[in-house]
């Protein structure tokens, strides 16, 4: 079993920075594929970045660029470096791990496990 808890999240200007940590307990997530998944008021969740158990990483067109995922396996912690902001960022951003050490072709159709609460990001402009 795995819990995931979200932090970082808050108000910022368009153009500004954040960064969304990710702590995990209970099993280990050193090999685990982790991913950040955001949703906007009215839209479908969305996958924006993904990292496999290897290291391998993946964006959403929409991040790639001015997003940046990192993982500190000794803290179990996942990161998300989330640059240059627009207001179209704004969304409750979730983090979600899976068992899966390799990551798929279609990694933003992988059905994660395990799931977070949430930690909402504003962007205004």
């Amino acid at each position: 079993q795995v819990r995931l808890a979200e932090s970082g999240g808050g108000s910022v200007q368009a153009g500004g920075s954040l960064r969304l940590s990710c702590a995990s307990s209970g099993d280990s997530t050193s090999t685990y594929s982790m991913a950040w998944f955001r949703q906007a008021p009215g839209k479908e969740r969305e996958a924006v970045a993904v990292r496999g158990g290897d290291g391998t990483t993946a964006y959403a067109d929409s991040v790639q660029g001015r997003f940046i995922i990192s993982k500190d396996n000794p803290k179990y912690t996942l990161y998300l470096e989330m640059n240059s902001l627009k207001p179209e960022d704004t969304a409750i951003y979730y983090c979600a791990a899976d068992q899966r050490f390799w990551l798929p072709p279609n990694w933003w159709s992988i059905d994660f496990r395990y799931w977070g609460q949430g930690t909402q990001v504003t962007v205004s402009s």
